[in-house]
């Protein structure tokens, strides 16, 4: 675990938490070359929900600006953190991570077009960075929630049933060659521990979850 890649999703919740900063140094001063960071939706991809509650149009337009959403949130992350790298596409993530960065997975570039990817709102950035975690071969997957964990472990099924990680998380991990952890938004000190190989957060387990269709994006930031 101390030398493979590891992919930390950022929640859209902690766009406006003071936290986010130390996060964000955390994985610059600790992850050179190690790093991929997927962003939430956050308040980007709330505002595409909000207006195609109200206007009503397609789920595919919907999850195209849901991608851009994100895409928006990680723009704001590398502003604030300049040891940070947008990546142009998905195709660019390792290249950047050869060359010691810290990679921002270009939602739309590494999503869109997807034809296992139904558009729809049933699924979460949570299933992105399970997915792109699989596609690297990396170590280890990192969720970082304003939602404090309990003592855990804990598998992907029950977090599911309880809302913390979507619906199609559990399917993402099923057989899942790396380590998921759930961390606190308050707890950005764990960054060093976890790309040591000491476990920190609380363990996501795979457990006897079925693996489930991997058919709709939702950005709701989590």
């Amino acid at each position: 675990m101390k030398s493979g890649i590891w992919v930390f999703k950022i929640g859209g919740s902690l766009h406006a938490n003071p936290q986010l900063r130390g996060w964000l140094g955390a994985l610059a001063t600790h992850g050179a070359g190690r790093v991929v960071i997927v962003p939430g939706g956050g308040p980007f991809a709330d505002a595409v929900r909000a207006a195609q509650a109200r206007w009503g149009f397609p789920d595919a337009d919907a999850h195209f600006m849901a991608l851009q959403g994100m895409d928006q949130y990680g723009r704001m992350l590398a502003a604030l953190e300049p040891r940070l790298a947008l990546a142009p596409d998905a195709a660019q993530l390792r290249a950047l991570l050869e060359r010691g960065r810290i990679a921002v997975c270009p939602a739309v570039g590494a999503f869109a077009g997807d034809p296992s990817i139904v558009p729809g709102w049933d699924v979460t950035s949570d299933s992105l960075a399970a997915r792109l975690a699989g596609r690297l071969v990396a170590a280890g997957l990192a969720l970082v929630k304003s939602a404090v964990p309990t003592p855990g472990p804990h598998t992907a099924q029950a977090l599911a049933e309880r809302g913390i990680v979507d619906a199609a998380f559990p399917g993402q991990i099923a057989g899942a060659r790396f380590r998921a952890w759930w961390l606190a938004a308050d707890t950005p000190e764990v960054v060093a521990d976890l790309l040591a190989g000491t476990p920190g957060g609380a363990e996501i387990l795979a457990g006897t979850a079925r693996s489930a269709a991997f058919d709709a994006v939702d950005q709701r930031g989590g």
